[in-house]
């Protein structure tokens, strides 16, 4: 729209409908008709650029309602946001009878390292209907490797990051296991500020591990910030599953939040 106002706007001074040109002949005209012809077109020019005055005025006013509407805090504006997220691709079930729904990353979402880099292995978890996808910024803690970010404005929220092992090892391969990475005090000093942006020593309040379909899954929970943190690895990454929320948020939900946590799975 800028853009076609603009070209309008040099238009009007150049349409020569609009312009009244004095030829050589025209000096043969008595004074008093020359100065009549000389009056009447810089009244035209005149008007002509009043028109364009007013519609620069317009366009201004346009551009600025236009900065105000993009710039606009609110619910809709994430969700203009989340639309033009490159690769995204809802990957939600419908709600089952208790009301949870399945996240599955999607097999023909974008993401990954670089070149020479396998695609992205599905990762899925549960969250209660409410959750929904947010939009993610390579501003974010974890950079682009934060993959995708899910909030409730009343329980909390949860991030995935997924990391490439080379970062922390060379001799890892390109089937890791969380094993071989180390065990969980290993993992959770190591990547526990990747989490929570600072040192986790003495905020770790329990530390555990399951195992589900041959997968081991690290189960970590930290206090403060209040976080549960599930960790496992596949193909050649290390997956780091999020939850938190505020102490309002803990203490309400904090059976979904743990629930959320524990449905962590790599598929």
């Amino acid at each position: 729209m800028a853009s076609a106002l603009s070209t309008t706007s040099v238009l009007c001074w150049r349409n020569p409908q609009h312009m009244h040109i004095i030829s050589p002949s025209s000096q043969t005209l008595q004074n008093g008709t020359l100065r009549t012809v000389a009056a009447s077109a810089s009244k035209d020019i005149s008007i002509e650029s009043d028109k364009c005055s007013s519609l620069l005025v317009n366009r201004r006013t346009i551009l600025a309602s236009g900065v105000s509407l993009l710039s606009f805090p609110g619910e809709s504006l994430a969700v203009v946001k989340q639309g033009l997220l490159a690769g995204r691709i809802p990957g939600l079930s419908e709600p089952d009878e208790q009301g949870w729904r399945t996240y599955r990353r999607p097999d023909e979402k974008s993401g990954g390292h670089g070149v020479g880099w396998s695609p992205i292995i599905p990762y899925s978890f549960r969250v209660p209907e409410e959750w929904e996808e947010v939009p993610v910024s390579i501003a974010d803690l974890g950079g682009t490797e934060i993959d995708l970010r899910f909030a409730s404005s009343k329980e909390g929220r949860l991030f995935v990051i997924v990391a490439p092992v080379l970062r922390f090892s060379d001799d890892l391969g390109d089937n890791a296991t969380i094993e071989k990475i180390g065990p969980p005090e290993k993992v959770i000093n190591a990547f526990g500020p990747e989490m929570i942006g600072e040192n986790v020593e003495g905020k770790v309040l329990s530390v555990g591990a399951a195992e589900h379909e041959g997968r081991t899954y690290y189960q970590f929970e930290l206090e403060p910030p209040h976080i549960f943190i599930t960790a496992t690895a596949a193909g050649n990454r290390l997956y780091l599953f999020g939850v938190t929320g505020s102490g309002f948020q803990w203490k309400r939900h904090y059976n979904d939040l743990k629930k959320i946590a524990e449905s962590f799975r790599v598929v």
